[in-house]
């Protein structure tokens, strides 16, 4: 499977916008509190976490993954944390997975780290400004979606021209050994 792609983001951001607006008035008229916003939080997590594996070309751990992220937001749900660790936590645990599944460099994993808690910020920064859940949603997705745009491995050292790449050292050694096998069964 391909690598998700900045308009599917685009598409993904919108549906949950919509979906979560109408979710979280849903449960606001029948429960109180902060209870809304952390099932919403939950079920999002949840949604995102199943997205990301669809996504991934790694079909190793999937099963072991989602068991992993489920028992963090089952323990979450039980510790009861305050709102914004609560969501720092499903958002880290996101954060986590999408660098194991998408990223081969700790620097990529590192821009991904910045880049959820830029998404973090921005949606609060809209929540406080248009008090709209649809955009604060709407907000931390759209910034999710630029993961795109990270390179699954960021190196110190640029490639020169002509130099291979991590991939190509297997057939590079692979010439080199059937050029020496060559010179040493020929007849000079």
């Amino acid at each position: 499977m391909k690598r998700p792609e900045f308009l599917e983001g685009v598409v993904v951001a919108f549906s949950a916008s919509a979906a979560g607006s109408v979710v979280f008035a849903a449960l606001g008229a029948v429960l109180s509190g902060g209870l809304p916003l952390r099932l919403l939080i939950a079920g999002f997590g949840l949604c995102y976490v199943l997205y990301l594996l669809k996504r991934s070309r790694d079909r190793i751990g999937r099963i072991t993954t989602l068991a992993a992220w489920a028992v963090l937001a089952g323990a979450t749900w039980f510790v009861q944390p305050s709102l914004p660790a609560y969501l720092l936590v499903h958002v880290g645990a996101l954060w986590l997975i999408r660098s194991l599944y998408f990223y081969r460099s700790v620097l990529s994993a590192l821009a991904d780290l910045w880049l959820n808690a830029l998404s973090v910020i921005v949606a609060v920064w809209a929540v406080r400004q248009t008090g709209s859940v649809f955009l604060s949603i709407w907000c931390f997705f759209l910034v999710q979606a630029l993961f795109v745009a990270i390179p699954p491995a960021l190196q110190g050292k640029k490639r020169g021209p002509g130099e291979p790449e991590a991939e190509d050292r297997f057939q590079r050694a692979y010439r080199v050994a059937e050029s020496a096998l060559r010179n040493l069964t020929s007849v000079h």
